[in-house]
């Protein structure tokens, strides 16, 4: 059961669009409106990522049994590993009365569009999948096997990305200044909108 709450804020992006940055700025402006759903997964840590920070670090025997349980309200795999968002990390934002902002892929997107939770879906766009190869080698994380999965991953999902109705908004990220300006922009005109029309409507209820 995922608790009620504010409206959740779903960003979703090829890896290296910049959607991992642009979040911890929101973050780091909102912390106290915004909280981020922790997801699990079951590949090992990278350098420098904590467990129940950056991802709840599990196996697939425990992630594969909590699915079957039905405790994920999302999960995917990718290049052997298992990724997903429990409703427990949901409800652990929500209960704090903060706007959760879930970082998934578009197959979670699909699946998370059959649940009540009404989220705002956001797609953030390289500027093109070149672009996106430079910044993935520039990471360093990658070999040419794993780069190669990433790079046709990423054009599946921009395709899917510029398929109208699949986002409420597409934000070209050429620019992060501009990008994130978008994005605070499109967060203002309908969760804050959002809250005042409901703060309004309630007002007149009790009058």
């Amino acid at each position: 059961m995922v608790q009620k709450g504010p409206r959740p804020l779903v960003l979703c992006g090829p890896s290296g669009s910049g959607k991992s940055t642009l979040l911890k700025r929101l973050l780091k402006e909102f912390p106290d409106k915004f909280g981020f759903s922790v997801s699990h997964t079951t590949r090992g840590p990278r350098p420098g990522e904590k467990d129940g920070v950056h991802y709840h670090f599990t196996n697939k025997t425990d992630m594969t049994a909590a699915i079957e349980r039905g405790e994920f309200i999302e999960s995917a795999t990718f290049s052997g590993n298992m990724y997903g968002t429990s409703k427990q990390a949901v409800n652990d934002v929500r209960r704090t009365g903060k706007i959760c902002v879930l970082d998934i892929d578009i197959e979670g997107v699909k699946q998370i569009k059959h649940t009540d939770l009404d989220p705002l879906l956001v797609f953030v766009m390289p500027p093109s999948v070149n672009e996106l190869e430079r910044r993935l080698r520039a990471r360093n994380t990658e070999n040419e096997d794993t780069l190669k999965k990433r790079l046709d991953t990423a054009r599946r999902e921009i395709s899917f990305g510029e398929e109208p109705g699949n986002f409420h908004i597409t934000i070209l990220n050429d620019n992060l200044d501009k990008a994130y300006s978008d994005l605070r922009e499109f967060i203002s005109q309908n969760i804050e909108d959002k809250e005042q029309d409901d703060k309004t409507e309630k007002d007149t209820n009790e009058k």
